[in-house]
């Protein structure tokens, strides 16, 4: 009896551990719950329409053997804390080979350091600032840098619009809109000289009323307002603005591209222009299959964030790829899969090529759309390094 509980015990064991190898898990770390939630839907959409396909077609082969996918969500809140503690259960409880996200800047930048600490492979798909990477071998992005992205913004209004004067509104106390107003302010005043951005407006997050930075502004020369928020603040800032009297442009960031900002803004929002990484009306090609495919799942168009997810994942699993085989040591496992990524070269994204830096960066170019009358994200040009 005992011999024949050995043995089922053994092949129990060795079932397990086959399965186990046969199998890999990609962890993210997106916002389900908190301030934005629809980024975190946006990014597990994309994930779970690409985690059916792969699998659905018998899984991937790294270096001669496929293996299955499993996907594991960790909710980060929307907060710094809450994005750390879940790096670090993905990498030491969830034994994920590699990390999707965080997406803002605010979670990427404490969770980079925390991969990077734990030499575990991290894409963020949609943080724009130079800290998310800077000095973490083991940190990469998906998209574009604010230090280009505001230059994007200060010519193309400055040539769009003929401005030289311009004012500026956001949350000091996030990450990624003062990344991007400071970078918009050094832009515009290296171009247009000292002084012509003639407000430069704060408020802290959470803030409802804007009213007493809105009335500076309006009284001010400024020929264009640039406000780089969220989604789900833009709408109350513009209201606000024209309540007060402002008509001119307003222009904004990638952010405004992250959630449904038209069902929150209306008529409010159309003619406005923000830049961002892909424009999903009119696309071509591989963009526009991936839209099609998503609005038929989910009922919805992508937004930057679900095209960048899968943009960012499928950069995981070619790298992965591009090891040439996994030894089963999830450490050292890692580590190739973070040499791997360094290599990356022409890789052909939905919202464009890209090439690494050896700081984690990509190469690639931006997208400035037009809220349309129909309240579509219009493409409008583009805007190449």
């Amino acid at each position: 009896m005992k011999k024949i509980l050995f043995a089922l015990l053994a092949s129990v064991l060795v079932f397990s551990s086959v399965a186990h190898a046969e199998s890999i898990k990609i962890g993210f770390n997106i916002p389900l719950t908190g301030d934005i939630p629809d980024v975190g839907e946006s990014s597990k959409n994309a994930a779970e329409m690409l985690l059916k396909q792969i699998n659905d077609a018998g899984g991937i082969d790294v270096g001669g053997t496929k293996y299955t996918l499993e996907f594991v969500y960790e909710d980060n809140e929307s907060k710094a804390e809450s994005a750390l503690s879940a790096a670090r259960k993905l990498v030491t409880q969830d034994d994920v080979l590699g990390i999707i996200g965080p997406q803002s800047s605010k979670q990427a930048v404490p969770a980079g350091e925390a991969a990077n600490d734990l030499e575990t492979p991290m894409i963020s798909p949609w943080s724009t600032n130079p800290d998310t990477t800077k000095d973490r071998p083991f940190v990469f992005r998906g998209c574009f840098l604010d230090p280009f992205q505001g230059p994007v913004v200060v010519n193309f209004a400055s040539d769009e619009f003929g401005a030289t004067k311009a004012a500026v509104l956001y949350d000091i106390a996030s990450d990624y809109p003062k990344g991007l107003a400071e970078v918009f302010k050094e832009a515009w005043e290296k171009k247009h000289g000292a002084g012509s951005v003639v407000a430069f407006e704060t408020f802290t997050t959470k803030d409802v009323d804007f009213s007493a930075q809105l009335t500076n502004i309006v009284n001010s020369d400024a020929e264009i307002l640039f406000v780089p928020q969220y989604y789900n603040e833009v709408p109350l800032i513009v209201k606000q603005a024209q309540s007060l009297g402002w008509d001119k442009p307003i222009i904004g960031g990638d952010a405004w591209a992250g959630g449904d900002l038209m069902s929150l803004c209306g008529d409010d929002c159309k003619g406005y222009f923000f830049s961002t990484h892909y424009a999903a009306a009119g696309a071509q090609g591989a963009t526009k299959e991936f839209i099609e495919d998503y609005k038929a799942i989910y009922d919805k168009t992508p937004d930057d964030v679900a095209a960048l997810t899968w943009d960012s994942t499928n950069l995981m699993l070619e790298a992965i790829q591009a090891t040439g085989g996994l030894t089963g040591d999830i450490d050292e496992d890692r580590i190739k899969v973070k040499d791997a990524l360094g290599t990356i070269k022409d890789f052909k994204g939905i919202t464009g090529n890209m090439t690494f830096t050896p700081e984690g960066d990509p190469i690639k170019c931006a997208v400035v759309v037009k809220i349309n009358d129909a309240g579509e994200f219009s493409f409008y040009k583009q805007v190449c390094p």
